[in-house]
């Protein structure tokens, strides 16, 4: 059991699961913490997941990248739990985050999988870590949004960082979402105990968007990704969701979608069929 690991060196690391002898990340902290979060979670928040069934589809065939709507610091620690026990999730966090607690913090999200981004700047190092963990066949969790909607008075904006991994890595995109996420802790209220829910959505491949022109792909990927994840969260049908209300100073690619059919399924499980 390796206790004296470096954050920089868990960042490059396989998540457990691996050959033996291949050095990875050990499980142990992440089940110690996935035992007591999702306890409390469990007994404050009921939560649950629907659509678990999508990313275990994929699993030992294909690393896939998940992708969410941001409404919530909650919605990290209810992307962390569902897939377990079967799979774990490599969260993408803003670099801040690593430096909490005099490096504690980052000591403990880099040993349940979590690694660092640059906001704002276009971090290749990053990139390339997302790109290597997917053709290692593991799941990386990803908000385009940048931020939780809502924060400060910035305009939301997407970004196409999460397709040009899943494109780089050859994986599909898993749309996901929590719904109440949003409830349990409000601005200027007390917490709240809302019954949460993890939705988990079809994948996507990015080729599927090749119809678009080319220097509209990856954004209109991303656009369509972030529509699934709204309409799962409200429960609705992608084409119900506004995303000119949602999304104002961004491109709208609604006509563009309007008669177009987009596949779903990964096709690691098209070829298996």
């Amino acid at each position: 059991m390796s206790v004296f690991l470096s954050r920089e060196e868990m960042w490059d690391m396989p998540l457990g699961g691996k050959p033996e002898g291949e050095k990875h990340i050990p499980h142990w902290c992440g089940n110690i913490l996935w035992v007591i979060v999702g306890g409390l979670c469990k007994l404050l928040f009921r939560y649950r997941v629907e659509g678990r069934e999508h990313i275990r589809a994929l699993h030992g065939k294909t690393g896939c990248l998940v992708m969410g709507n941001h409404a919530s610091y909650a919605d990290v620690v209810f992307f962390y739990l569902a897939p377990r026990l079967a799979q774990w999730m490599r969260l993408m966090g803003r670099d801040s985050l690593f430096e909490t607690g005099g490096g504690l913090g980052g000591q403990i999200l880099s040993r349940v999988g979590a690694f660092p981004v640059k906001r704002d700047t276009a971090d290749r190092t990053s990139v390339k870590r997302a790109v290597s963990m997917l053709k290692r066949g593991e799941m990386v969790g990803i908000y385009p949004e940048g931020t939780r909607r809502g924060k400060g008075s910035q305009a939301p904006e997407l970004h196409a960082g999460g397709a040009f991994i899943a494109r780089m890595g050859k994986a599909p995109i898993v749309p996901a979402t929590v719904r109440n996420s949003e409830k349990i802790k409000c601005k200027g209220e007390r917490f709240h105990f809302p019954k949460v829910t993890v939705v988990f959505g079809e994948p996507v491949e990015v080729s599927e968007f090749d119809f678009l022109p080319k220097d509209d792909r990856l954004d209109g990927c991303t656009w369509f990704v972030i529509r699934e994840c709204y309409a799962l969260n409200r429960g609705c049908a992608p084409e119900d969701v506004d995303m000119r209300e949602l999304f104002p100073e961004g491109k709208d690619f609604t006509e563009a979608f309007r008669g177009v059919t987009i596949h779903r399924g990964a096709k690691a499980l098209r070829e298996d069929a």
